[in-house]
């Protein structure tokens, strides 16, 4: 764990040593399985690190899986064990892409921007291909960006039961403000 967090930080402080690289600590994931058999497992995390290059479209995200925070606190439990997140083995999701067609955005001139994003995400140590877009806000100097997508959690060896209270196809939304 200590040395995920060290690789962690040493990416982040490598990362914002350029002038390109925006990053930001308090970017927002939100998680929604929700089934019209229950509203409940819905939660969010406002903690996550997050970057953005200006000048080569990488971006990255990383979140801490106890972190998200539920209404209720038997889901939040169950999202940590060991059939679901399982947390104390995979403390961390991880998003890893690219802005596929940065010439989209003006970083110097206020605007909203649609671009497409390619990357990969990494939950419970499995890793898959994700393509998405993305609107990049750039106002006054300062930068924003928002995605929303569906991943299936099957896909990341998430075990949803058969009862229908948990959806496998869940929505993913991400908000970041990088300085």
């Amino acid at each position: 764990m200590k040395q995920i967090f060290f690789a962690a930080a040493f990416v982040f402080a490598a990362l914002t040593a350029t002038a390109q690289s925006k990053t930001t600590t308090s970017a927002i994931v939100s998680f929604d399985a929700t089934t019209p058999l229950d509203a409940l497992p819905k939660a969010e995390n406002k903690t996550v690190v997050g970057m953005m290059d200006t000048k080569t479209g990488q971006v990255g995200f990383e979140a801490a899986v106890n972190n998200f925070a539920f209404t209720n606190p038997t889901i939040q439990q169950h999202f940590n064990e060991e059939r679901w997140l399982n947390s104390a083995k995979f403390p961390l999701f991880t998003f890893q892409g690219k802005i596929t067609d940065l010439s989209k955005v003006n970083f110097k001139k206020d605007g909203s921007y649609t671009v497409p994003v390619e990357g990969t995400m990494t939950i419970k140590d499995k890793t898959n291909p994700l393509s998405t877009t993305a609107t990049i806000v750039v106002s006054k100097g300062s930068i924003s960006s928002s995605s929303s997508f569906t991943i299936k959690l099957s896909d990341y060896g998430i075990d949803v039961g058969t009862k229908g209270k948990i959806a496998n196809e869940t929505k993913i939304t991400v908000s970041s403000d990088f300085k």
